[in-house]
Parts: C-alpha cells; sequence; structure tokens
C-alpha cells in the first residue's frame, strides 16, 4: 500500500480525489493543509493522517514528506517559493513522484482570443509566478506530471482531453471530476505520465471565453 501526501487537502479537487481514493482503499493518504479543522470528519479513516501545516514551512513540509512514495500538490497563492520548498524537500527525503495542479497558459500556448484574454484576466504577475514555478519542477530531477487546467466547473461528469506540451492548448473549461480523475489515474499509476506537462479541457468547448461566463 502506497503513501501519498496531498499538499491543500482542503482543495475542490483535491476532495474530490481523495475520496476517490479512499474508495480504492489501495492508499495511505497523508493532508497536509493550513486548517486541520476542515478534515476533521477524516481523522476517523484508518488510512489517513491529517497534518496542519503550511507549505512555506520548510521543516514542517520535510517532517510530512518523510516516508511518502508520492506527493500531490493542489495549492493555492504564490506559487513558486511554495514549489521551490517541496522540490527542496522532495530532492532531501528521496521522493521522486510529483503530480501539480497548474493552470493553462504556461507556454503561451493557448491560442487565440482566448489565450490573450486569458492572459489579461489573470494578470501578468501571476502568470509569470505560476511559470517560474513550473519551471522549478520541470528543471528538477522528479518525476512530474504537470496538470494544466482550462478554467474548472462543478460540473458532475468526466469528459475529457490531454494534450501534449508543445501543441496548442484545446477548449476553455474542465470539470474538477474529470481532473480528479486523471490525478487518480497518475497517482495509481506511477509510470504513468513520466516528466510531462499536460494540457485539460472539456472536449468542444472551444471559444472567446469560457463556455460558462
Amino acid at each position: 500500500m502506497s503513501r501519498i501526501l496531498i499538499l491543500g487537502a482542503a482543495g475542490q479537487v483535491a476532495q474530490l480525489v481523495i475520496k476517490q481514493l479512499l474508495a480504492e482503499q489501495q492508499h495511505q493518504l497523508v493532508l497536509y493543509l493550513r486548517h486541520a479543522d476542515r478534515l476533521a470528519p477524516l481523522t476517523t479513516q484508518p488510512q489517513v493522517t491529517v497534518i496542519e501545516g503550511d507549505v512555506n514551512d520548510y521543516p514542517q513540509l520535510v517532517n510530512a514528506m518523510s516516508n511518502v512514495d508520492s506527493v500531490y500538490a493542489n495549492l493555492g497563492g504564490q506559487f513558486e517559493p511554495m514549489v521551490k520548498n517541496i522540490v527542496r524537500a522532495m530532492a532531501e527525503t528521496n521522493v521522486q513522484r510529483l503530480i501539480y495542479i497548474s493552470g493553462l497558459g504556461l507556454y503561451h500556448e493557448v491560442p487565440g482570443e482566448f489565450g490573450r484574454w486569458n492572459e489579461q484576466a489573470v494578470g501578468h504577475q501571476v502568470m509569470e509566478d505560476t511559470r517560474d514555478a513550473a519551471r522549478l519542477i520541470e528543471t528538477s530531477d522528479l518525476n512530474y506530471a504537470i496538470l494544466r487546467c482550462a478554467y474548472m466547473t462543478d460540473a458532475p461528469i468526466t469528459n475529457y482531453e490531454l494534450t501534449e506540451k508543445g501543441t496548442a492548448f484545446k477548449g476553455t473549461i474542465i470539470s474538477r471530476q474529470s481532473i480528479a480523475t486523471v490525478v487518480q489515474k497518475l497517482i495509481d499509476n506511477p509510470n504513468l505520465g513520466h516528466r510531462v506537462s499536460w494540457g485539460i479541457n472539456q472536449p468542444n468547448t472551444d471559444g472567446d471565453r469560457p463556455q460558462y461566463q
């Protein structure tokens, strides 16, 4: 049974992933978040450990990362300093597998008016922080899988397509359930998606703006 560290475990996608992994009963889960009380009901699960902590607290992060097989990061905030800590801590603890949730536009790969709008809507400073964080992962020795997600919806569907780095991003939206399904597959099979950066979107949702807007 593998041991998975989930950073940002209170996030909406992370919650879906946790539910699916618990149903599988194949993994021990270490849930790391800033306010542990948000996941208090899960502390009764024998395969769950909940740790209250901040990814910016390096010693605490290293402690949480000890004796895990994979790391799944589902974070918000200023990404580059957090990713710097994650990569450094993984090297110190000899953990190789990282699954990292990011946004679209890391490589200016979103074409046309939607790409221009996304860059403006997110803001140059945030986009550059996101890109710096991804660059730290991609220049590491980690077995990483980055998911560049379109605009997320709560639609209860699993319907997605993946695009490789170096190809144009497709679509404008993606359900959180679809993202969680891909994350679960990446956790279950550490050899899937070795050092990849995948765009993920819902098919046939192309447009100048996210279709739900």
